[in-house]
């Protein structure tokens, strides 16, 4: 709701703004992903507050973040979509993942759905060890995890 207008690039380094309705918002979609597009820059339209009752709420978030996410590490934050009916932590869980790396790439003890820089991690590490994490997930329980994270370039 918050969201007047957004700038982003496509793939030939074209720049475009884009207003609320042109990002085709819906549970954690839009059409950036689609495009292809990376957002540079996003214009808010936020409604005047409380301070104090705004902080708390703020607090309150960033605790329930911190008690819930591998915020000690770097990552790109949720690895993969949600699929439907599913959790995706949880079926990485199930799977028997927590904790299984690929060079400095982890599956996160804390919560799997997110995969962590443990030190050294490279772009193939991440990239071998979701490519398991995929493959494992989809013979223990016929689920396809989609990647939330989207790669640009040549890997």
């Amino acid at each position: 709701n918050v969201v007047a207008s957004v700038r982003v690039m496509d793939r030939e380094g074209e720049i475009h703004v884009l207003d609320r309705e042109q990002m085709e918002f819906g549970y954690r979609t839009s059409c950036v992903a689609r495009l292809d597009y990376v957002v540079l820059e996003a214009v808010m339209a936020l409604e005047p507050g409380d301070g104090e009752q705004i902080r708390a709420r703020m607090d309150d978030l960033a605790a329930r973040r911190r008690e819930k996410q591998p915020l000690e590490y770097p990552s790109a934050g949720s690895t993969f979509k949600r699929p439907a009916g599913y959790f995706a932590g949880k079926l990485i869980q199930d799977s028997g993942l927590r904790g299984v790396s690929r060079g400095g790439a982890q599956v996160s003890e804390k919560h799997c759905g997110f995969v962590i820089n443990r030190g050294g991690a490279t772009a193939a590490d991440v990239l071998e060890l979701c490519g398991h994490v995929q493959a494992t997930v989809k013979e223990n329980f016929g689920v396809d995890l989609e990647m939330e994270v989207r790669r640009w370039g040549e890997f």
